[in-house]
């Protein structure tokens, strides 16, 4: 089915003609924000952008979204540009869409769209394939008469049969179907990663995952902490695929660092429930590490929206340790306004390494705060366990006596099979 809704375009698109649209509700220059935001999702795409215009809007109407004036005047200015493709920065309904694409001749898609083309292009492992291609199919759903709107006049009634109302039912039908069976075998993959995941809790490890706005570093910091090699480039959506990476600490405190898929405004909601599954790593997680691009002029917004979408994953109460990127690249102008946003922030370089270690103090400092001091005393025939110990928990110290080891240290509850026998006084925090 997907090849079918492939088919129904043109072979290539390479010209876009841009719309953003700027209401009243929403802030001054947020519409010409979010239309250069566009402007680098299509050319992720490959496109060439022809042109881009703004348009302030009043009042949507049903039929076209902007009026039949507007419209007309919009459609003849992407043909003079030579654009076959038309990209909204607005959701438009199956029948704005439709009727676009029947006033202009031209492809028509939206910003959800041009996100999913993005996602769909970055996907690698098996769970994010799935999870795109689920999200694709419930957004093809309701628009299938687009798609035989396309054949009829791009392609005709050739090989595929003429076009009717029994085929599009017959069309729908394979598409749920589809998503029926994707929704299932993502539910496989998903138990998989848990059964991965339960294995390492049984040897608990403190965990943290990195989120943030789309192409903040987030890939570079786990590779600068962690001396890992996951992809890390400039551009959106560079990695769909979550990522746990080993950190030691200075203190031999052993991490799970997870990077997580970037996030960005207007994010589809059909991707947001699809990818709550890859998310998951964000809500087990101990705490997390939010990275902001602090040379970005729109960092508040992307602060914003990272925390809007923690929060429909009810991961917005966890500690949260705010870290601004890329501070080689930061002028003092750029530093007061990240302090400003978030006073306890840290500066971070993932590129150079400054301030990597700071942060990594702060994390062994976070994980200490999670657990309460308990005093053991071991005797040397048992350092299997004091191993252990060190692996799972944080030694605060750790005193060599004639007939074992006095150790102070914070240790997980799940631990507590292992050290109670050794349990000499319990502190409070």
């Amino acid at each position: 089915m997907a090849d079918f809704l492939e088919s129904s375009r043109p072979a290539k698109l390479d010209r876009a003609f841009l719309i953003g649209v700027q209401t009243a509700d929403m802030p001054a220059g947020e519409g010409a924000e979010l239309l250069a935001e566009l402007k680098e999702l299509v050319e992720n795409l490959r496109m060439a952008v022809a042109s881009s215009v703004l348009v302030n809007l009043r009042q949507a109407t049903p039929a076209t979204l902007l009026g039949s004036g507007k419209t007309k005047e919009l459609i003849e200015l992407a043909k003079a540009e030579g654009a076959n493709v038309i990209v909204f920065d607005e959701s438009l309904s199956p029948a704005q869409q439709r009727n676009w694409e029947e006033l202009s001749g031209l492809v028509v898609i939206d910003r959800e769209e041009v996100i999913l083309e993005v996602f769909a292009d970055r996907a690698h492992t098996r769970e994010a394939v799935l999870q795109v291609a689920l999200a694709r199919m419930e957004y093809s759903l309701p628009r299938l008469t687009r798609a035989w709107t396309h054949l009829s006049r791009q392609r005709g009634k050739g090989a595929l049969g003429g076009e009717g109302e029994t085929q599009l039912e017959q069309d729908r039908r394979i598409v749920r179907d589809r998503i029926a069976h994707l929704r299932e075998e993502l539910k496989h993959v998903v138990q998989q990663r848990g059964v991965q995941r339960s294995r390492r809790m049984r040897v608990p490890v403190p965990t943290c995952s990195i989120v943030g706005y789309t192409n903040a570093g987030k890939s570079s910091l786990l590779n600068r902490m962690t001396g890992a090699h996951v992809l890390a480039e400039d551009k959106l959506f560079a990695t769909l695929d979550p990522t746990t990476r080993q950190l030691v600490l200075s203190n031999h405190q052993k991490l799970l660092v997870t990077d997580t898929v970037g996030f960005i405004r207007r994010l589809p909601h059909d991707l947001v429930e699809a990818f709550k599954a890859t998310l998951e790593e964000v809500v087990v997680a101990d705490f997390l590490i939010h990275v902001i691009d602090v040379t970005n002029p729109n960092l508040e917004k992307h602060h914003a929206t990272t925390l809007s979408v923690l929060g429909e994953l009810g991961a917005d109460q966890k500690t949260i340790l705010t870290v601004f990127n890329k501070v080689d690249s930061a002028t003092d102008e750029m530093r007061s306004r990240a302090l400003h946003l978030e006073r306890d922030g840290l500066f971070v370089s993932a590129k150079t390494g400054e301030g990597v270690s700071t942060l990594e103090q702060r994390c062994a400092e976070l994980i200490a705060d999670k657990f309460a001091t308990t005093e053991l005393f071991i005797p040397h025939a048992r350092y299997d366990v004091i191993a252990k110990l060190h692996a799972l928990g944080h030694i605060q110290s750790e005193e060599q006596q004639d007939d074992g080891v006095r150790i102070h240290g914070r240790f997980p509850a799940a631990q507590t099979a292992l050290f109670k026998p050794f349990i000499q006084a319990a502190k409070a925090k």
